[in-house]
């Protein structure tokens, strides 16, 4: 009997992670099954026992039913807990680690993606190429700045002369700020003849169950199924193709020898409007984009508000040193709409070269596993 109580009473659970606002709460992990006279020091173990591991379950349950009331309770305050995303490797190069899921980390729980070399999850907003946050960029050198932006209004942040990517901006004005609070909702993407738009839909009540991705090429809606793995290409332009990475709100649009970039859907929670005083309603969640870019074939000439971080002889114009370094230029990498190629800084179309360019930066490849176009390797 004595067998059968530790057998029902103390089997191990396995820890699973759940984000909640900034903490980490895991169910409890029995790491080896105790013995009962470990638990209650009776000499003489008989049915009297019985009452006893009654009581003790009950304790448990209302232990149990203390840390749900806390978790609801912390929810309505700070928003539904954040479940870290599940991702994998989707590289057969690298079979070790194709298909294993792994967790999002701590820091990035809805923004990673599989390091397919070391087969670990990175967050995908601190490598080189991302765009994520108010908008918070990471460029080709590897150096961090802010570009706010204007709400409702388009931006080149890339352009090349065979490539053109604009960001449409949404957001909210804070009368405290002399700038609007941002996030980019779409991009679109000019290369040769062909246009590609990729957008986060508006929304209210977020679910991370219900796609809210936007898709269009040669303005031509792009039905996608919510599969991970489905996969759309066109005779049109065999080189393009756009794969899910998730069943719902993941992707990544790639052209062959040109670029790649990924996209999630995510909203404003609850935590971040309290914490930066967003100040956002029930009316929208502000679903927006975070990007990151890999280009292969970009020329000297390349500029926009990311692209010019590419090019070899660039320093940065952001003020270094402050705890938001912000990249100024409005006017510059201003556009008239999403697929316009007006901006001051644009290039598309200018097919004269720089002197003294070979016409595409060597593509490296770093030990981290990160490699791309211009991607600088840092120890």
């Amino acid at each position: 009997m004595l067998a059968s109580l530790e057998l029902i009473l103390f089997r191990q659970i396995p820890a699973v992670p759940v984000i909640m606002g900034g903490g980490l709460m895991s169910r409890l992990a029995l790491d080896r099954p105790h013995k009962l006279h470990d638990l209650w020091p009776v000499k003489n173990i008989n049915m009297a026992v019985v009452p006893s591991v009654s009581i003790k379950m009950k304790l448990w349950g209302m232990c149990a039913l203390f840390l749900i009331f806390l978790w609801l309770s912390a929810s309505m305050t700070v928003g539904f807990p954040i479940i870290p995303h599940k991702v994998r490797c989707r590289s057969v190069k690298y079979s070790p680690c194709y298909l294993i899921w792994h967790f999002c980390p701590i820091q990035c729980p809805t923004s990673c993606l599989v390091d397919c070399i070391i087969c670990k999850p990175v967050c995908s907003c601190n490598l080189p190429g991302a765009i994520c946050e108010d908008p918070r960029f990471v460029g080709g050198d590897g150096i961090t700045f802010y570009f706010h932006g204007r709400k409702d209004q388009d931006f080149c942040i890339v352009s090349d002369t065979n490539l053109h990517i604009n960001a449409h901006f949404i957001g909210k004005r804070n009368p405290n700020l002399k700038r609007d609070f941002t996030w980019v909702q779409s991009i679109g993407i000019m290369f040769g003849c062909h246009k590609l738009l990729v957008a986060a839909k508006t929304t209210s009540t977020w679910d991370d169950n219900v796609d809210r991705l936007a898709l269009s090429f040669d303005d031509m809606p792009i039905d996608l199924p919510n599969k991970e793995g489905s996969k759309w290409q066109t005779p049109i332009a065999p080189l393009v193709s756009i794969t899910r990475t998730g069943d719902t709100n993941r992707v990544v649009v790639e052209v062959e020898q040109n670029f790649r970039v990924s996209a999630v859907v995510v909203p404003i929670t609850a935590e971040e409007s309290r914490v930066h005083s967003y100040n956002i309603t029930d009316e929208d969640c502000f679903a927006h984009l975070e990007i990151g870019f890999k280009f292969y074939k970009l020329t000297d000439a390349v500029d926009g508000v990311l692209g010019q971080t590419y090019r070899r002889n660039y320093v940065s114009k952001a003020k270094m040193g402050v705890p938001m370094p912000v990249l100024g230029g409005l006017h510059k990498f201003s556009s008239s709409n999403i697929f316009a190629t007006d901006c001051p800084a644009s290039q598309f179309g200018n097919h004269a070269l720089p002197e003294n360019r070979t016409g595409e930066y060597p593509s490296l490849h770093c030990s981290s596993g990160l490699n791309g176009t211009g991607v600088v390797c840092k120890k």
